[in-house]
């Protein structure tokens, strides 16, 4: 059975690039920083203050790992690692797997940012980045196409590929009777960085993974991948799983989720 791997990350803006772009000195705290950002983005975009995906610094990413018999999550997160240190793990772990990819939004964010940040650490992803050349499979079926399986942006497929049909994923989880976001949005990460938080930022992301990985399970219920039977033993394992790590996310999580 192919690998499926499900992921999610959380950015917080990138300060010291920041200062080095707009030749802002120490003087000036990161707060300041962030909020001259967002105001320039403001002007640029109209509205949004939302920095561009080059201008956000991975500080987590989460996955669910269905392998063989079991399901893995966890978290390659600050401060055990530095930003490099994390985007090249997670493409060694496509290197060593070939995993399935599965996110929720990943095409339009995650992915974007994951490519810009790696490129400013000098991260290698060579499986992941084959159009064909190395391995001709990829050439009909790689990570990059948006149209391609190998990745699937669950958001982009479930929406026909149209912004306007998009869903929020704690809206849709909820609907489909799973527990959603608990405790966090991605507002609030960058605060909560700032109050030295990092934990919290790394729960909340690995909620957004398995919230992921559950809403994956329905689709492949839904294409006749999964029948009832398997469906059904499948997330029996993500609460054997949830359960025996044991986590206090992962108490709420249950909790929210009555069976």
């Amino acid at each position: 059975m192919t690998p499926t791997l499900v992921f999610d990350i959380e950015t917080i803006p990138d300060i010291a690039g920041l200062r080095h772009l707009y030749d802002v000195g120490m003087e000036t705290s990161d707060q300041e920083v962030a909020e001259m950002a967002s105001l320039l983005r403001r002007q640029q975009t109209g509205g949004s203050d939302f920095l561009a995906h080059y201008l956000q610094r991975v500080v987590t990413i989460s996955c669910v790992l269905r392998e063989a018999d079991r399901l893995h999550v966890f978290s390659l997160a600050e401060p055990e690692a530095d930003e490099g240190q994390i985007i090249q793990r997670f493409f060694d772990g496509i290197e060593k797997y070939t995993p399935q990819l599965v996110s929720w939004n990943g095409g339009g964010f995650d992915l974007p940012v994951l490519h810009y940040r790696a490129m400013r650490h000098g991260v290698a992803a060579g499986r992941y980045w084959d159009w064909g050349d190395d391995d001709r499979d990829f050439r009909y079926n790689n990570y990059l196409n948006r149209y391609h399986t190998r990745h699937i942006d669950l958001m982009d497929v479930l929406a026909m590929y149209s912004g306007r049909a998009n869903a929020p994923l704690d809206n849709f989880a909820r609907l489909l009777g799973f527990p959603g976001k608990l405790g966090m949005d991605g507002g609030e990460v960058w605060g909560a960085w700032q109050r030295g938080e990092i934990d919290a930022i790394r729960d909340y992301c690995e909620t957004d993974a398995v919230n992921t990985w559950l809403v994956y399970l329905r689709f492949q219920k839904m294409r006749g991948i999964l029948d009832d039977a398997r469906h059904d033993a499948e997330i029996a394992l993500v609460r054997r799983s949830l359960t025996d790590l044991g986590a206090p996310h992962w108490q709420e999580f249950l909790a929210a989720w009555p069976a």
